[in-house]
């Protein structure tokens, strides 16, 4: 039987253990995350996701990401300077497949995000 799951209050989640940012350029940035569900063959997942201030690269090389910015501020840009993009709360942002690049965020940032392989 397959189970169907529903979610609400996104931004109501709490996340806790901030760890510092693998890929941050900007000393002290931090993040949590909090996966809420996935596929049977891992390859999908759905969580949420939040970050302080700063900047950090990103890599989509082997998936990609479905991002729903439930609030704060950030802008992207991809790794060779062109299509910069600003986000805030509402924004869903697409990052294909083979995607590299670079977040900057300008006021704490949490999202739901959809990763797919």
């Amino acid at each position: 039987m397959i189970e169907l799951k529903t979610f609400e209050q996104f931004g109501n989640v709490e996340l806790e253990d901030f760890k510092p940012k693998p890929t941050a350029k900007t000393p002290g940035q931090v993040e949590a995350s909090r996966i809420l569900w996935s596929s049977e063959d891992n390859k999908t997942k759905i969580g949420i996701w939040e970050c302080s201030e700063g900047t950090f690269t990103a890599d989509r090389t082997s998936a990609a990401e479905f991002c729903h910015i439930l609030y704060g501020k950030a802008s992207v840009i991809n790794h060779d300077g062109n299509g910069q993009r600003e986000l805030s709360r509402g924004d869903l942002l697409v990052l294909p497949k083979g995607w590299k690049g670079e977040w900057t965020v300008h006021e704490k940032v949490k999202k739901l995000f959809i990763i797919q392989e």
